[in-house]
């Protein structure tokens, strides 16, 4: 009689397998954003700052991004040599630097747009258009802890 192997661990397999998918994902957007000329954390930076309804502060950023503020300095350091967006005082206080778009800014975030839509097409491309909406209710249960309705596909421009 043989005795059986050692049962899979289940959960295990799907966080390798996540893991393994975060990976190829930042890949494949890097290959996308290369043309673009920015990073994915810089790209996100941007996104994040386009939120905003006025320009705000480094800290405010850091938060959202849930980093800390020395990374931010780096990355808004990036981009506004980069001509994307540029440090403006605040009215209010003299110690508090806020971070505003650029035009250059405001059209890479079209060109974003476009690179990401062909990023998600690039790891999407083996999937129907049923198993992408199904993966969206995944996703959407995972990242926000409620399925939601059926058919709700994640969209991380929200």
């Amino acid at each position: 009689m043989t005795t059986p192997g050692p049962v899979p661990d289940a959960d295990g397999v799907l966080a390798e397998q996540l893991l393994r998918l975060t990976r190829r994902l930042h890949r494949i957007q890097k290959q996308h954003l290369r043309p673009v000329g920015i990073t994915p954390a810089q790209a996100r930076l941007l996104r994040v700052v386009a939120h905003y309804e006025g320009a705000p502060r480094m800290a405010d950023l850091a938060g959202r991004l849930e980093v800390v503020p020395r990374a931010v300095t780096t990355l808004v350091d990036g981009l506004e040599s980069g001509g994307r967006v540029r440090r403006v005082p605040d009215p209010t206080n003299r110690r508090v630097v806020r971070v505003e778009l650029t035009d250059l800014g405001r059209s890479t975030l079209g060109e974003l747009r476009g690179a990401r839509r062909a990023a998600a097409e690039d790891i999407l491309a083996p999937l129907t258009a049923d198993q992408r909406e199904a993966l969206g209710g995944l996703l959407s249960a995972l990242l926000d802890g409620d399925p939601g309705p059926a058919g709700q596909v994640y969209c991380p421009e929200r």
